[in-house]
């Protein structure tokens, strides 16, 4: 099975061990071949509380931790100015 990464960025950091982050991705529309942004919200485990609103992450997909969270934070690509 591969191992599926994404890049991100945090939105919220407010929970304890978890962070909200915002992946966009582009696709294109089946029919109409227009290309589209499409905007994902994943919940990802955080243990070491290292990340900060603003912030690119990497995540990455692995077993279930809690009902929504499956994701984990690999690293902190770039630091926000914020």
């Amino acid at each position: 099975m591969a191992v599926k990464d994404k890049v991100g960025i945090v939105v919220s950091n407010k929970m304890a061990n978890t962070c909200i982050v915002i992946v966009n991705e582009r696709g294109i529309h089946k029919r109409y071949k227009k290309v589209i942004n499409k905007t994902k919200r994943y919940v990802v485990y955080d243990a070491t509380f290292n990340s900060s609103i603003g912030d690119q992450v990497n995540i990455r997909k692995t077993r279930p931790i809690s009902k929504t969270k499956t994701w984990i934070l690999v690293n902190v690509l770039k630091k926000s100015e914020i």
